[in-house]
């Protein structure tokens, strides 16, 4: 087993450390395609997605055509600062606008042709400089996001029909160097300091008209006119590739699943379209949204969060309330998200939620995020043999002393019956140095036992692994046709007779192989038996293998201590078994 203190992301650069530091943004789609509202002349946006924002390309809208949209805007109304408010009572730290989204319109009075809102508005409005302003008024950083590879409105700008009629790229140079590089000057010229520049090319610049050299000319501009800017992956550049792209950007709403040691973030949507549609209908509540910045951070990651506006520069009330329930939270518990990352435990490892890490001073603070509030009261953390000198609630202002008792790699802690807050309570477990973690452990569950699957098993790295199928019906597994022997390791705090349950499909006709499980000097076996098949959805003709638990008998743990359990599973020949789990309580 091995020992390793607090995560950290030692391949972030000095321009985003402030990034890794803020962990939660907002994003704004807002440009023409916000007054269509998800339809155009009566009917709705060509594709299920509702990306309102591609209204122009998904409903074949003419240029002259879509910019009669810009009739329906009440300028009187718009008010950029609105925004920049309402990211700063959302506990927000920045905010990227989309400066120029692939319809190729300009949100700034740009002097590079005249498909520019300084070109359409009476007063000559200017956006990005509006919002740049009351972004410094209100302490918020600024970023703008820019559509490089993509533009419909410029003649040689990349339109995905042209992966039909196809592009010269010596034509589609000449929209980079008319329109591409010139605008970025601007952006980076006209509006002081400029945090991040967004780009949106979610593909590597191999598979694109896009080249190399382009990206780099376009990464040098930026580095010469604002060195400090930070600059994302989606430039078309991988921070493999180029480490000085200074952070990764995951794919639209995707969460991450692994911790990192390099920055990255996560574009996410509160429904589904990014720019206002109008016929949006599932929103996602406040506790999952909460949950997704929780994750990230837990992973060493950020949350760009967005809003799509309306004409009227209105923000919808699902969007809005929301924003501020999470604003909420963070005022109570922004200490367990600002500068906070991960703990080097395995980020599933507890089932009652997530953790985050932060070094305090000479303390080191682990931010125990509990989503489920157990009904025992009892809060059970694994993986640590560093005993805590103080746990408290994060929501308590007193700082009140939980009672909590530690041996080994077990912390038990008490809970009050009350949990302070409806959505994730935190509560902080204080160390006086780096708290060891150690690996490949199995924690104990919330309702007491402890689950060993194929996937926090140790030994065995070449299981063949089946994913859950048939919407769930069929739980995921390990296929196991030759004799496999699979170990765990787990910290039992409460010595005693506890029973072994193994779960499994076995579709011979007759019994045959064997289970065999040996722990704590004990050995339990049992022949192997059919177990059928079952109807996985009534009156749908959904007949899929069963999977049943089987008690493998009872086993007494002598005293407290680590125990390894090894799972040998010897199946008949020419047969194969379907291994779920094995349980202990």
């Amino acid at each position: 087993m091995s020992a390793m203190a607090v995560y950290g992301q030692q391949q972030t650069n000095e321009r985003a450390k402030w990034f890794t530091d803020a962990r939660y943004g907002m994003f704004i789609h807002w440009g023409v395609y916000s007054a269509a509202e998800g339809y155009w002349k009566g009917e709705k946006h060509r594709n299920d997605n509702d990306y309102a924002e591609w209204i122009f390309y998904r409903n074949q809208i003419s240029r002259e055509e879509y910019l009669t949209l810009l009739d329906r805007f009440d300028w009187d109304s718009i008010d950029p600062e609105k925004w920049v408010i309402l990211a700063k009572q959302a506990g927000m730290k920045y905010i990227t606008l989309t400066a120029k989204h692939h319809d190729g319109f300009a949100l700034w009075d740009s002097k590079i042709g005249n498909y520019d809102v300084g070109d359409y508005t009476g007063h000559r409005r200017d956006i990005v400089k509006e919002l740049a302003d009351a972004c410094r008024k209100h302490g918020i950083r600024v970023g703008l996001y820019y559509s490089h590879w993509v533009d419909w409105e410029h003649p040689f700008g990349w339109n995905h029909e042209r992966e039909v009629t196809g592009i010269d790229p010596k034509d589609y140079d000449k929209y980079w160097q008319e329109k591409v590089i010139p605008q970025v000057r601007e952006l980076l010229t006209n509006y002081g300091e400029i945090s991040m520049l967004w780009f949106d090319m979610w593909i590597h610049h191999s598979s694109t008209v896009v080249t190399r050299q382009q990206l780099l000319q376009l990464k040098s501009l930026i580095r010469e006119l604002q060195p400090n800017c930070l600059v994302n992956s989606r430039l078309g550049l991988s921070i493999e590739e180029d480490p000085d792209v200074d952070f990764k950007t995951l794919g639209d709403n995707q969460l991450g699943n692994k911790k990192e040691d390099f920055p990255w973030q996560s574009p996410a949507t509160v429904a589904h379209s990014w720019g206002y549609h109008s016929g949006e209908t599932a929103w996602k509540a406040t506790s999952v949204l909460l949950k997704s910045l929780i994750g990230n951070v837990s992973l060493n990651g950020n949350v760009m969060l967005n809003i799509g506006p309306r004409a009227n520069g209105d923000v919808p009330y699902e969007i809005e309330h929301r924003l501020h329930e999470i604003g909420q939270w963070l005022e109570i518990n922004g200490d367990a998200i600002y500068g906070a990352g991960a703990f080097d435990l395995d980020n599933n490892l507890h089932d009652w939620g997530k953790i985050t890490a932060k070094q305090d001073g000479n303390r080191t603070k682990l931010y125990l995020h509990v989503y489920n509030w157990p009904l025992n009261k009892q809060l059970y953390l694994t993986g640590i043999s560093t005993p805590p000198v103080k746990v408290y609630l994060l929501a308590d202002k007193q700082r009140q002393p939980l009672s909590f008792t530690h041996e080994g790699v077990f912390t038990g802690i008490q809970l009050p019956v009350l949990q302070p807050d409806q959505y994730v309570s935190v509560v902080v477990a204080e160390y006086d140095r780096a708290p060891e973690a150690v690996q490949e452990l199995v924690a104990k569950t919330t309702d007491g036992g402890y689950s060993m699957t194929y996937e926090n098993q140790f030994t065995d790295k070449t299981l063949i692994i089946q994913k859950k199928s048939r919407e769930g019906t069929v739980p995921a597994h390990a296929v196991v046709k030759t004799p496999t022997t699979m170990k765990w390791r787990f910290y039992v705090d409460q010595p005693g007779v506890k029973k072994v349950d193994v779960s499994y499909s076995f579709q011979g006709k007759k019994a045959g192989g064997k289970i065999v499980c040996r722990v704590a000097d004990r050995e339990l076996s049992q022949i192997i038996e059919p177990t059928g098949k079952t109807v996985g959805e009534p009156n749908s003709n959904w007949v899929i293998d069963r999977f049943l638990s089987h008690r493998l008998g009872e086993i007494s743990f002598p005293q407290t201590g680590f125990y390894e359990m090894e799972t040998e599973i010897t199946p008949d020949k020419n047969s194969e078994l379907q291994f779920q789990w094995v349980w202990i309580k």
